[in-house]
């Protein structure tokens, strides 16, 4: 993990990519200036934002991050986020039905 913005490190990756700065500005929906305050490590990425610079050069969400500076968030799978989801849901389903349950059981024993 880089303490700070390994900025060698992206703009190889950029160059690899074919892309400039410029191009993950726009991606980012940032200004230019706001980018060069991100390759001097005075901005922060947000976990959106390495998701997105990640898909941008190719490189694993979770090496953006470790390369983007101590702080920055790795974010979450997006397929884990549904299914861990899904689970909650059906696991409060069967918590309303067990309170449906009790409530009729004890409106019936009044």
């Amino acid at each position: 993990m880089s303490l700070f913005f390994d900025e060698q490190w992206f703009d190889a990756h950029l160059r690899a990519a074919g892309l400039s700065r410029s191009d993950v500005a726009t991606a980012l929906g940032l200004s230019p200036s706001q980018i060069e305050d991100l390759w001097k490590d005075q901005r922060e990425l947000r976990a959106q934002d390495v998701r997105i610079l990640a898909a941008l050069i190719g490189a694993p969400p979770a090496e953006v991050a470790a390369r983007a500076g101590i702080s920055t968030p790795v974010p979450r799978e997006q397929g884990s986020d549904a299914a861990a989801l899904a689970e909650r849901m059906e696991q409060m389903e069967k918590l309303l039905i067990e309170i449906r349950d009790l409530v009729r059981k004890l409106a019936t024993s009044r």
